[in-house]
This record gives C-alpha cells, structure tokens and sequence, in this order.
C-alpha cells in the first residue's frame, strides 16, 4: 500500500485524538544558551518569551560555563569540527583516550569506553557481554534505553518490582541454573526521582554470584559527596561491574556517554558493541568541553554542594505548601498530577506565570501518574527558586489541588 489519502487520514485522526485528549506534545524551541533562565517559543512561531528553567537536566549549571565554552572553542580550532569516522578505522584522537582514561578516574573503575551517547552505550553493552544462556534481571523502572538494549540481546529477560529487594533475590534464586546473572539498576531514576539501592543490590550480587549494572546518567557530577555517583552515595565504590553514564546531564550537558567498569567487559565493548563500532565518534569539541568539566568538578564540590541546598529548600517548598511529590535526595523532584490533561494545562499556565516546565504522561510514566518534573541546577539562584515556587503555589490554587490527596485529585480530574 502506497501513502495514499487513506493512510495519511489514519495518522490525522491518530494525532487529532492526541490533540483532544490533551496529550499532544507541542514542540518548543530554546532560544539562548542553556541556563537557568532562558528565551523560549512555546509553541515554536509565537513570541520569545522571557523565564526560569525548571526542567532542565543541567545539574551542575555547566552547560554554559565559560571555561567549557572556552575549551570546546578551543578544541574546535585545534582539532577540527568533527571525526568523518568509527572509532577503530580514523576516529580516535588521543584526546579521546584521555578522555576515557579521565573518566576510569572518576568513577573508580578499570577502563572505559566512549559512545556517541548514553542511549548508544546501553543499546550496545547488553548484547555484546552476554549470550543466550545468560539472564538479566532489571528493575523495573529503568531507562527505556536499557529497555531497548535489553530487548537486543539474546539473553533471558526477567524483572524485579522497583527497589524490592525480596523480590530480587527471588529472582536472583530463580536463575541460579543460568551461567551469568546481571543485576541491571539506574542510580537516580528519571522520572521518579529517587535513588537506587545500591549497597543492597551489590550485597545480593555477592551472595549469589551475580553482576551489577549500573546506569548513573542522573547521578554522575553530582551525587555522593563528591559527585561520584550512586556507587559512591552508598559506599560500593569498584564493586559496580559496568556502569553507563553520560557526558549530556551534569557533566557538561552535550553528547556522549561511556560504558566503564571491568576491564574485560569494557574490551568486549571495544570488539563488538554495534553502536561503537558503526557510529562517528564523539566530536573533539565535546570531547575538550567534557574534559574541562572533569577538572573543575574535580577539584571542588561548590557546585554540587549548592545543587544540594537547593534541592532541600525546593522539596521543603513544595511539600509545606501541600503538593505531592515523589519522596527523594535528588535534584528530580516530581509534583504530581495525575492526569495527563491537567499535566498539560498546569505546565502552560506555569509558562504564563513565567516558569517553564513540562507536564509527564503515559507512555513516558505509567498511565495515571501524571506530573511536572522540576529538575534543580547549581546554576539556580535563590530568588530563582523563590519565584518558581510562588507560581507553583498560584497555579496549584487554581486546580484546587494544594493539600489534597491522590484520590482527591484523581476524583476530581480523572486519571
């Protein structure tokens, strides 16, 4: 069947019932660096509008910095713009080895390996460590970039109920016949916002002869006390077996990610994983850009320090002033709604107060669970947040949400 006018029909009512249903992703476009304030089209075409990021994965307010800026400028017009090829045929600079061996640095760990993304590095990992007579057991609300690459590899799937440890080790008794098992976990969940646990999941991994993976892309740069990540929050430091993360969120906030870990397990990466070895590699621009973030990140927790305060005084904020939100130690911090509509609506009229955040709804969380997902960042200052926070309490008066429970919610806005 060609794309007549019968099929195109189909896709038109598909999306208008998107459209009236209220859950219709608009597209908007940035119109200034990413910071905590920003020029913003919502929706493209209408007037630039003048507001406060409150979404933005930006943690520790670098992705503008000047000293980023300067190196990646730097390696632009000592390096070049971009690579034209794979890894392993003419795309390894040796700035991306003192890349990969920075990165081993931070996070403690054998070897490391870069990958285009962090999406890559997950779509990659799975099928070239394991075979079919293996099994992987996640938690699960992983990333649905672990979902992808889980679904590539030949290996058993099998899933754990969200940070439920009885239920893991369940699993972990049930596979015992099967030659590997991997333990497969985000650090800081996405959308929830809270954090794995990780010297729970590494005990049971030790009792049961088990691998840990570890996707940390919401916790490197800023969580542990000196923003090691999750494995260092809970103390298993060297004991994570793979950890993916990216170089898109609190380290600089580009491109890139990395699969790091065992040695061995990083070198099946290097010989095998499809998206290393048929993707360009990480442009030398982000490469020197990600560089200068290492070091300032590593020579001072100031920034995730201020991240830290600022995220306690937010989710006391929004608790007193009686929303619902998902209970964490994160910059993630989810008011919740409910309702995919309601979602929508609070967000524009958040827009309209001058606070720029997006509303959450099936299928990127569960149908039901519905929310704004405010992101905290280092680069937020005080009378930022206090704005923020009295648009908040502004529009939850409007919907006559503050204080009211779930089901209060959900009674009155449905589901």
């Amino acid at each position: 069947m060609s794309f007549n006018d019968n099929v195109r029909q189909i896709y038109i009512d598909q999306l208008n019932e998107m459209k009236n249903g209220g859950i219709f992703k608009e597209e908007r476009a940035i119109c200034a660096p990413q910071d905590s304030e920003i020029d913003v089209e919502f929706p493209i075409g209408s007037e630039k509008k003048h507001v406060i990021n409150m979404c933005a994965n930006n943690y520790l307010g670098l992705s503008s910095h000047p000293e980023v800026v300067k190196a990646a400028h730097e390696g632009l017009d000592v390096r070049g713009y971009g690579m034209s090829s794979v890894r392993f045929i003419c795309g390894t600079q040796d700035i991306h080895k003192t890349l990969e061996q920075k990165l081993t640095e931070f996070l403690g760990t054998e070897d490391t390996i870069l990958f285009p993304s962090c999406m890559d590095a997950n779509g990659g990992v799975f099928e070239a460590v394991l075979t079919d007579q293996d099994v992987m057991i996640a938690d699960r609300l992983v990333h649905a970039s672990i979902i992808d690459g889980m679904r590539l590899c030949k290996a058993q799937n099998d899933s754990f109920k969200h940070s439920d440890m009885n239920h893991l080790e369940q699993k972990l008794q049930l596979h015992q016949d099967k030659r590997m098992r991997l333990i497969i976990t985000d650090g800081a969940f996405s959308m929830d916002g809270d954090l794995a646990k990780l010297d729970k999941i590494v005990e049971l991994a030790e009792k049961y002869n088990s691998m840990v993976f570890l996707d940390d892309s919401h916790s490197s740069g800023y969580i542990g006390k000196t923003g090691r990540g999750t494995q260092e929050h809970c103390g298993v430091m060297g004991k994570i077996d793979i950890i993916t993360t990216t170089l898109g969120k609190a380290l600089g906030g580009a491109s890139g990610g990395c699969v790091s870990g065992r040695k061995e397990i990083v070198e099946m990466c290097r010989q095998k994983a499809r998206p290393y070895l048929f993707s360009n590699t990480v442009a030398p621009v982000i490469v020197e850009g990600a560089l200068r973030v290492l070091d300032i990140i590593s020579k001072s927790t100031e920034r995730r320090d201020k991240l830290e305060d600022n995220t306690k005084f937010w989710r006391k904020g929004l608790t007193d002033a009686g929303f619902i939100i998902k209970e964490g130690e994160t910059a993630i911090v989810p008011v919740m709604l409910f309702n995919a509509k309601l979602s929508q609506d609070f967000a524009k009229d958040l827009y309209a107060e001058g606070i720029y955040a997006v509303g959450f709804f099936f299928p990127v969380v569960p149908k039901g669970q519905a929310r704004i997902r405010t992101q905290l960042s280092a680069a937020h200052e005080m009378h930022h947040l206090e704005k923020a926070l009295a648009a908040f309490i502004k529009v939850g008066k409007k919907y006559d949400i503050l204080g009211k429970t779930k089901q209060e919610i959900i009674d009155k806005y449905g589901m």
